[in-house]
């Protein structure tokens, strides 16, 4: 049996700059902005896709209230930064009326290779994510909780929802950004592999027939990650608030660690039917924590509300064993009280009820994400 996991935690955000006054993206920022944030934040700072995006990253941290320092830290340094530019960070993973057509990528080798490779589907990406990665020095392992974890990934997405809108009008989706995201090759659920080697195999296949570079380029909801010796989950959208951003990251450290202790004692977590798992997925991302998914075990609906409570008592001895109780908890309120999606559309709905109109009412929205940024 593989020796205990260190479980060890690293965060990636991906960030928007808007206008405070006009509320619309920052299409092309000051090149003096990103050499200061790199300058404040060394080594945790890149460039995204499109130059309207920045990308932070914690380093490895024990626990999640080390992560929750540390990204607190760097959700300050940007917001800092950002009003010294005459610029404000939000944390969406759409925004709720700039167009993707109106941006231009950030010039990068890689960057222009995706635009060549891809075409229109690249430069639909005017969405942000959220990637966690927890240590897990074992190859193999690596491989078998991920096996295990897929069934979880819609609670996840569920839970962290934030991208309402698309080009300034309601999309009827929690998470629209899975939608234009899963436009690329690669994406969704991952392959159910037998091995290390089998993952091994695969990607070399594809490297081999000049299909992609390098395993970076797949882009599943969850992968052995490409850089680190991490189990990193990519299925969540940016959460607007630190508080839910850290609810997600406690859940997600306390699974993997649930897992892992299934399997520590020879057991595991059932194997489902890919097709159904993607059901979840998709209703994830329809409804978010309004709506139900399917409790495989039990084959029937049941309201996101209830299955968040047996979701928290599932992993509370592995949260109270990694010291993220006070975390995990947090998503109870999410389930409860809406997902950013949900306070998103209720600002605008609440808005147009007023009398403004559908710009105006999304500029509210916007300016609601900016006070979200550094609430914890």
């Amino acid at each position: 049996m593989a020796q205990r996991p260190s479980f060890r935690l690293g965060i990636e955000e991906e960030y928007m700059l808007v206008d405070p006054t006009t509320k619309d993206l920052i299409r092309q920022p000051d090149p003096r902005f990103m050499e200061v944030c790199q300058e404040e934040i060394k080594g945790q700072v890149v460039n995204e896709y499109l130059q309207c995006q920045v990308e932070v990253g914690t380093k490895p941290n024990p626990n999640v209230a080390e992560s929750y320092k540390e990204l607190l830290s760097l959700r300050t340094t940007i917001s800092q930064i950002c009003s010294d530019f005459g610029y404000a960070p939000i944390a969406a993973s759409t925004h709720p009326f700039a167009t993707w057509k109106d941006q231009s990528h950030t010039p990068k080798e890689r960057y222009d290779t995706l635009t060549s490779d891809l075409g229109l589907t690249a430069r639909r990406l005017l969405i942000c994510g959220m990637h966690i990665h927890i240590e897990i020095e074992d190859e193999e392992l690596r491989i078998d909780l991920m096996n295990q974890a897929s069934y979880f990934l819609p609670h996840l997405l569920a839970l962290s929802c934030s991208s309402p809108f698309w080009e300034g009008e309601d999309t009827a989706h929690s998470s629209y950004r899975l939608a234009v995201f899963d436009t690329l090759p690669r994406t969704g659920l991952p392959d159910k592999l037998d091995s290390h080697s089998s993952y091994v195999d695969l990607v070399n296949s594809l490297v081999s027939t000049n299909c992609i570079e390098d395993s970076s380029k797949i882009w599943w909801d969850i992968r052995p990650s490409a850089k680190f010796p991490t189990l990193e989950q990519r299925i969540t959208d940016i959460c607007s608030t630190l508080r839910d951003t850290m609810g997600l990251v406690a859940t997600y450290q306390s699974l993997i660690a649930y897992l892992y202790r299934l399997r520590a004692s020879n057991q595991t977590w059932r194997p489902y039917h890919r097709s159904l798992i993607t059901e979840n997925r998709w209703k994830a991302q329809r409804y978010g924590v309004s709506g139900d998914l399917i409790d495989l075990g039990k084959n029937k609906l049941v309201p996101f509300e209830d299955l968040t409570e047996e979701l928290i008592d599932l992993l509370w001895y592995d949260a109270t064993e990694l010291s993220c109780e006070d975390y995990l908890v947090r998503i109870r309120d999410i389930a409860k009280n809406g997902s950013s999606s949900d306070k998103q559309r209720k600002i605008y709905q609440d808005a147009l009820a007023e009398g403004n109109s559908s710009l105006e009412s999304s500029k509210k929205v916007v300016e609601f994400l900016m006070n979200e940024f550094l609430r914890t």
